[in-house]
């Protein structure tokens, strides 16, 4: 049995709507039997990859988001994005983008920011006359700031495995969320100057007193998660914890979280974790059949063949990432591409780091588009609307998110100025 067989039954069963992590899992388990390999060795290879201290740090991050979530802090942000933007004509577009990025700080992860943030902006910016289409667009596109910014998820899985320091792709990945958030914002300003009758009012110095008091909690977990990182203070996986302690103890002190409450969150954290721990299980096994089967190999023997100039190769690699994102889970694309592109990539000049923000910002662009599209999904889900409805409020913004993957790409220094100044 081939590694080509393998990756049909994984095609075919993802037509057939099978959950991602048995999608790859079953064709992986057949070759192992076919090719007379030990059982214990399939299980051994696919523990394997989740066998690692940093990846520790994807349930306690997940913990994070989930208790925010449940806590109110997301109701918070969104108040003061509202005091501090709601003079400017089209002002919730830009208090939308504004709550994705405070919410990034303690998320990590799309599908829970247009979880929580769905059901909360969407009704208040149709309820203000904003067009449904470009409510549900803009809160979709502006929920990929999660993954992109630190604590990212998918970019604790790249450094597992490229090997590459998490700090150092964390700060990475700074400069590229807020240029998603700045690409969003320009098109919410192109739109909102037809609509002059989408202006808000000018907060009173109590509103702003107010906004400002009530959010002061919520900003300190940035600053230990990011600061703690970024200083060196923490390891991820530390001040995962730590910033999961930290907003439990606000969610208490507000007053939001019970022992009743707090079970859910315990409960949706596990639910999260387990299935992503699977996916990550079985994209290792998928892994070592492409090894075994020296498929990178011949990956690199035919890019190498095909072109000699690094922009032709990464020009090759985003649009096979953009492919594979319309019908992979993120985390398991990652695990399946990054071992096979990244040597490559190395080939041809390319640094470990910006080579991830790339695969990282490719593959979310990946969670707009159907036939899978996580996040259409879940906000469809979430406010009640047809997916259909969803994309075409959403693919306006593929445009401004494009244009920020094509600069990141060519302009490598916006990604590593920082971890350079840093020293990581």
């Amino acid at each position: 049995m081939s590694a080509g067989l393998v990756i049909l039954g994984i095609v075919v069963l993802l037509a057939l709507r099978v959950p991602i992590a048995f999608a790859i899992l079953g064709p992986a388990l057949a070759y192992t039997l076919l090719t007379d390999q030990s059982t214990g060795l399939s299980l051994r290879t696919a523990t394997q990859e989740i066998n690692s201290f940093p990846l520790l740090a994807i349930p306690l991050f997940i913990l994070v988001g989930v208790a925010a979530n449940h806590t109110g802090i997301a109701d918070r942000i969104f108040g003061f994005a509202q005091v501090l933007l709601g003079r400017l004509r089209g002002s919730l577009g830009y208090v939308n983008i504004g709550v994705s990025v405070g919410f990034s700080w303690v998320s990590g992860t799309a599908l829970a920011d247009v979880a929580g943030m769905g059901k909360m902006i969407v009704p208040a910016m149709t309820d203000r006359g904003y067009p449904r289409r470009f409510s549900l667009g803009l809160t979709a596109a502006s929920s990929l700031i999660s993954p992109i910014m630190p604590p990212s998820i998918p970019a604790i899985v790249y450094a597992s495995v490229a090997a590459v320091s998490t700090a150092a792709l964390f700060a990475a990945a700074v400069v590229p969320a807020f240029l998603v958030a700045a690409g969003l914002s320009l098109a919410v300003y192109l739109w909102a100057r037809k609509q002059p009758h989408l202006t808000g009012e000018r907060a009173t110095a109590a509103e702003v007193r107010t906004a400002v008091l009530r959010v002061l909690g919520p900003l300190g977990a940035p600053l230990i998660l990011l600061g703690g990182i970024l200083s060196g203070l923490f390891t991820p996986t530390e001040a995962a914890a730590v910033g999961a302690a930290y907003v439990l103890l606000l969610g208490f002190l507000y007053r939001e979280l019970t022992l009743r409450t707090l079970w859910r969150v315990l409960v949706e954290t596990a639910t999260t974790a387990a299935s992503i721990a699977i996916i990550l299980a079985a994209s290792g096994l998928l892994g070592w059949i492409l090894a075994r089967e020296r498929v990178p190999q011949d990956i690199a023997s035919f890019l190498l063949g095909l072109t000699d100039s690094p922009v032709v190769f990464l020009l090759l690699v985003n649009l096979v990432l953009i492919l594979l994102g319309t019908v992979l889970e993120p985390i398991a694309a990652l695990m399946i591409t990054v071992p096979v592109l990244l040597p490559i990539a190395v080939q041809f000049g390319v640094d470990p780091v910006h080579f991830g923000i790339i695969v990282m910002v490719n593959l979310m662009i990946g969670l707009l588009t159907p036939p899978i599209g996580g996040v259409l999904f879940v906000l469809g889900s979430a406010t009640r609307s047809p997916m259909h409805e969803v994309f075409r409020g959403t693919a306006p913004f593929l445009v401004p998110l494009l244009l920020v993957l094509a600069l990141l790409t060519f302009v490598p220094d916006l990604v590593l100025f920082l971890p350079r100044y840093l020293g990581l």
